[in-house]
């Protein structure tokens, strides 16, 4: 007789399974739980006679897998609004980022941050994102570009995920942009990183992947290939910021080292596109910081989904260019500016996010998974990606986290 800890029934279930139509419906579904994960899902008309559980109606609500949001830089201090009031008045992101503001901004504020003004200051982050059904979320590192402070960073994370119940996987981004110290000496600063850093942050297991900017403003492809090439001598898996504001080939760069995914992908050529699904990578869309930008360049969105690329939805939470703490309001905006459906949306924050993050025991409702799942009031999944500002979870259920 099975024996498990909690039952939900009651319930309409969008598992979000790979290749099910529909979001994965079950109707009058149950799941049961057990040591943190999902022992049984299915019709409540196929539960076992015998089975033992403390039974809980969910009165017909919907459930989901608990949103993951793949993207974030929401550990910085400082504020960027002055430069969103340049933007408006026609200052582009490369002559703000020129005239020293931009990421450096930021850099010098969270250089001069303690690790407490970081974590009390991205503790509300991680709660609001929460808030709106986000239990698993990806923090970058990125705004110390100096040993001390990216260790600093990349530690406020982990210390972010003992103190929730969210899970917090962490990014080593070092090569965010060229720090002042190495302004003219950008290798320099990329043998800092692979000789120093890296070692450093993996022997402290501080970082889940790492990651790195690769453009014109940033890095280099040659740059970030040695970069990648050491993370793949340590072990650690890499996804890089490509195509955002050009085609500098960082797509097809990617995949070349089995990134993970490659982000933004905005100039994206179709070369870069048919790199990626064969190297079985993720597109992470980020319209946040397409809307914040003024940006006109579409990703390559009807390529791929020709080219049956996985696509992910993230939040990209930053001070300068996605003061967007909310991965609801970035599936309602992938909707109206990339058009992609309520369901593409859904998945691309639920099953293909985990993939994104190299992470198979979340993302759906099956058994086997973590019992990481989202409760709504609503009256179909396809709400959570059509309103906007409307607080629709009604509980959200996490197992402990990693």
């Amino acid at each position: 007789m099975p024996d498990w800890e909690l039952l939900l029934t009651d319930a309409r279930i969008a598992t979000m399974r790979a290749g099910a139509a529909d979001y994965g419906v079950i109707e009058d579904g149950a799941i049961a739980i057990s040591n943190g994960k999902i022992a049984w899902i299915g019709p409540k008309s196929g539960l076992p006679d015998n089975a033992a559980a403390s039974n809980r109606s969910l009165d017909g609500r919907w459930v989901t897998p608990a949103l993951i949001d793949c993207h974030t830089h929401l550990i910085f201090a400082g504020d960027r609004s002055g430069e969103f009031e340049e933007r408006l008045r026609g200052a582009s992101y490369e002559d703000i980022t020129r005239a020293g503001g931009g990421i450096m901004s930021t850099v010098r504020a969270t250089r001069d941050a303690s690790a407490d003004a970081l974590y009390a200051a991205a503790l509300p982050r991680v709660q609001a994102l929460a808030a709106e059904g986000v239990g698993t979320i990806e923090i970058k590192s990125g705004y110390g570009l100096n040993i001390e402070s990216e260790l600093k960073m990349l530690s406020v994370a982990r210390q972010l995920g003992e103190a929730t119940d969210v899970t917090i996987r962490t990014t080593l981004l070092a090569a965010h942009t060229v720090p002042p110290e190495y302004r003219h000496n950008a290798d320099g600063y990329i043998d800092l990183i692979c000789n120093e850093l890296l070692p450093e942050v993996v022997a402290g297991n501080l970082a889940d992947a790492m990651d790195a900017y690769c453009e014109s403003i940033a890095f280099s492809q040659e740059q970030v290939a040695r970069l990648f090439e050491r993370a793949a001598a340590l072990n650690l898996p890499v996804k890089l910021h490509a195509d955002q504001l050009s085609d500098g080939g960082g797509a097809a760069l990617a995949a070349r080292f089995d990134a993970l995914s490659a982000d933004h992908l905005e100039y994206t050529s179709a070369a870069g596109v048919n790199a990626m699904a064969e190297a079985g990578a993720v597109a992470v869309l980020l319209p946040g910081a397409f809307l914040t930008l003024g940006e006109t360049q579409l990703p390559p969105i009807n390529t791929l989904r020709e080219k049956n690329v996985p696509i992910a939805i993230a939040s990209d939470c930053n001070p300068g260019t996605s003061p967007i703490c909310s991965l609801r309001s970035a599936m309602m905006l992938a909707t109206r500016l990339f058009r992609l459906t309520p369901e593409e949306c859904l998945a691309g924050s639920t099953r293909v996010a985990a993939r994104a993050l190299g992470l198979d025991d979340r993302g759906t409702l099956e058994a086997g998974k973590r019992a990481d799942i989202a409760i709504w009031n609503i009256s179909h999944p396809r709400e959570l990606a059509y309103w906007i500002g409307t607080p629709q979870l009604t509980t959200l259920m996490l197992a402990d986290p990693l």
